[in-house]
């Protein structure tokens, strides 16, 4: 049994994580500021911008998931999102090479692409990692900042780190409101209309683990349809005219590329919005 700290386990995404990997079979220990009941976790308080117990919290452990952050942006003022997410991101790091822990998954986010999209439109549909990166907000250029760690690290420690450009996770309670923006196309423009189940992204940090990785990598995460009723098509034509339409998998597709993630780590997003709904 491998055993894996998960730090911010008791948020939104960190309690789907923390059951999923559970219950496949890992003795995980969540690391944060409260606890999430949860039979056959572990839970330690600690604060992981302090590095003395970043890696006190992290002795004996295989492997991190690290989700621990200021989640969104305007959360907090800029100046907090920016310290507190890139000291907390470099004291996990840090401490996992000092302890010699090989692997690292951790959040990085789908802000990272451009959203919310309003000075600057998208270069095409099916937004991939190598797209042109436009950041708005000091929590995106946080993000940006960790991966930029993440490849330092490795070449200094030769840790494998596997970054999730996760979208809006969504838990089951949340898609009542799915029907809130189907007639105005414009309340969900922010991310190209992406979002994530709790249960897959959950699913997308297991498989970080396991993959059969070396080095830095990042993804794209996000379920394989979008949140609106519409033809992929006819919302880019709505919201992004002119923009390069590719050929899309399927009427409905996300507009986020997640092939990478599919190709790589074997992601394979089971929930839609419309099956939990219907």
């Amino acid at each position: 049994m491998a055993r894996v700290v998960v730090t911010g386990g008791s948020g939104k995404a960190g309690r789907a994580v923390v059951n999923d990997l559970v219950t496949s079979g890992y003795e995980v220990l969540n690391v944060g500021i409260s606890p999430h009941p949860r039979d056959g976790a572990q839970f330690l308080t600690g604060d992981i911008t302090d590095m003395c117990q970043t890696i006190s919290a992290f002795e004996g452990a295989d492997a991190i998931v690290h989700l621990a952050a200021i989640s969104a942006p305007r959360l907090r003022t800029p100046e907090v999102t920016f310290q507190i997410n890139n000291t907390s991101t470099h004291n996990v790091f840090s401490a996992a090479a000092t302890l010699g822990i090989p692997r690292i998954v951790w959040v990085s986010s789908e802000t990272t692409l451009g959203s919310s999209f309003e000075r600057q439109t998208p270069l095409y549909e099916l937004i991939d990692k190598p797209h042109t990166l436009f950041l708005e907000s000091s929590y995106a250029l946080s993000k940006v900042l960790s991966e930029e760690m993440a490849l330092q690290f490795h070449r200094w420690n030769g840790t494998t780190l596997v970054g999730l450009r996760f979208s809006n996770v969504v838990e089951p309670q949340d898609y009542v409101r799915f029907a809130e923006w189907q007639d105005d196309v414009s309340l969900r423009i922010w991310n190209l209309f992406g979002y994530v189940d709790a249960h897959d992204f959950a699913q997308s940090c297991r498989l970080g683990l396991e993959a059969d990785l070396l080095g830095v990598e990042a993804f794209i995460v996000a379920a394989d349809d979008t949140v609106m009723k519409q033809s992929s098509a006819d919302l880019m034509a709505e919201a992004f005219s002119g923009v390069e339409v590719r050929e899309l998998p399927h009427e409905r597709a996300r507009l986020l590329g997640i092939a990478k993630a599919k190709r790589l780590l074997g992601f394979a997003p089971a929930y839609s919005w419309v099956d939990q709904i219907s």
